[in-house]
């Protein structure tokens, strides 16, 4: 977004409305203002489903998990969402290997993910099985197919609210 203030026309409550207005903050808009610029509404996680799912998974505690991750378990997590929820080891392998913008070696695929259960440790519910599921035998991830549709979600408020998602060398969440 790109805003422009004229300093001398614009006063300053204008002007700090336009800048309240550009960071998604709902300014008090002085009435002399007549064009004051329209509020569009940030989405908030608080949006997201506090409903049951599964086992004690909410839509807003799926997006809270995902939001402390680390980011390459965060886009390796994506991948097997988008995937349906269920996908190869060898096809995540491959997939990352030569990835653009978060490459993995095949070799560290599985210490990417540990962050999946150590996170789920920290904020998921109590007693829930693993949100990332590990078929060793079958070399086979899997997300169990009731909590899909709610990480879908969740990626979305991410992808619209990445301020609120842990980055690189982050040690929480912003």
């Amino acid at each position: 977004m790109r805003l422009t203030i004229d300093t001398e026309t614009d006063t300053y409550e204008q002007a700090l409305a336009a800048v309240q207005a550009a960071y998604g903050l709902r300014p008090v808009a002085p009435a002399s203002w007549p064009d004051a610029p329209a509020v569009e509404p940030r989405p908030d996680p608080q949006d997201l489903s506090g409903d049951d799912l599964t086992d004690g998974w909410s839509e807003q505690m799926l997006f809270q998990v995902l939001a402390a991750l680390m980011p390459g378990a965060r886009t390796v997590l994506r991948r097997i969402t988008d995937l349906g929820g269920e996908a190869s080891y060898d096809d995540v392998q491959q997939h990352f290997t030569g990835h653009p913008t978060v490459p993995i070696p095949p070799s560290r695929i599985g210490g990417t993910l540990t962050s999946v259960k150590a996170v789920q440790r920290r904020l998921g519910p109590e007693g829930a099985g693993p949100l990332l599921q590990r078929d060793e035998r079958a070399r086979r991830y899997r997300i169990d197919s009731a909590l899909v549709a709610g990480l879908t979600r969740a990626f979305a408020m991410a992808d619209a609210r990445p301020d609120l998602v842990r980055g690189e060398g982050s040690s929480q969440v912003s």
